[in-house]
């Protein structure tokens, strides 16, 4: 399993510079990286994939606090929108990760995988093209946020995303925030809706049998840290990079690589023999 650690510090800092860029977890990334890396040490397909939505949950917190801190410098961030999806986030995100721990391993992994691809397919249809400078929008109702936030909480604890896949794409369509305000303020939302995730798969993991060395619960600390070692620097430069960048372009990443990992969970590639 440890011969593994490059691949992951490699990954992890994709993952950071990914999750500031697009305002995501990074769990698209790397969910399925470490539940292939776990699968082919010999871990059971279930302890595998819960193992991985845990820990994924664990390096998100550092690399999106990361990222926030420099989207708030940027002054992108609209706090009083974060601060009542995150809360209303974590809630969602401690109960379903309990129910994900019931859930047999090969539902979670086609359900991670259609999510992902419906996600992908409606953030490339009907996103409007908007600047930051002088941009409006407005004032989403709380109860809309406090919706929001609960759904988004309920989607992190069950597939081990942070939240941001499903969360920048409604503030931009259903709020009319400009892309890279929804990035910046999905990114604060998603450091409590992980936290209530991270509870959820820690207390759901105790006592499991057949886990790796260094597992608190389905949170394994060895391969979360060596995940988070470049991830958080990592996530400075994609910050910097999502207030520069085109944000056409940055949609058009966002769709192409959420499309990928949306098919290779599914197991499309295997059914066409690739």
């Amino acid at each position: 399993m440890f011969d593994f650690l490059p691949i992951l510090v490699v990954t992890g800092a994709v993952v950071g510079f990914t999750a500031a860029l697009l305002g995501v977890g990074g769990g698209f990334i790397m969910v399925p990286v470490m539940y292939w890396v776990m699968s082919g040490a010999g871990v059971a397909e279930d302890v595998a994939l819960l193992t991985a939505f845990g820990t994924s949950l664990f390096v998100i917190i550092p690399t999106v606090a990361s990222s926030t801190w420099r989207h708030h410098k940027c002054d992108a961030v609209v706090w009083n929108v974060s601060l009542v999806l995150g809360p209303c986030g974590l809630v969602g995100a401690l109960a379903s990760s309990t129910v994900a721990a019931s859930l047999p391993g090969s539902v979670l992994k086609m359900g991670f995988g259609v999510l992902v691809l419906v996600i992908a397919v409606r953030m490339g249809v009907g996103l409007r093209e908007e600047s930051c400078a002088g941009e409006s929008w407005p004032q989403p109702k709380r109860v809309h946020l406090v919706v929001l936030g609960v759904v988004m909480g309920v989607v992190s604890g069950l597939t081990g995303l942070g939240g941001g896949a499903l969360m920048v794409p409604a503030l931009v369509l259903l709020f009319h925030f400009p892309m890279r305000r929804a990035v910046a303020t999905s990114s604060a939302a998603i450091i409590f809706a992980a936290l209530g995730g991270i509870v959820g798969y820690i207390a759901n993991g105790l006592g499991v049998p057949d886990r790796l060395p260094y597992s608190l619960g389905y949170v394994n600390l060895a391969v979360g840290f060596a995940l988070i070692v470049l991830s958080i620097p990592m996530a400075q430069l994609g910050a910097r990079t999502a207030h520069v960048v085109d944000a056409r372009r940055l949609r058009l990443l966002f769709v192409v690589l959420m499309v990928y990992v949306g098919l290779r969970m599914m197991g499309a590639f295997e059914w066409l023999g690739l």
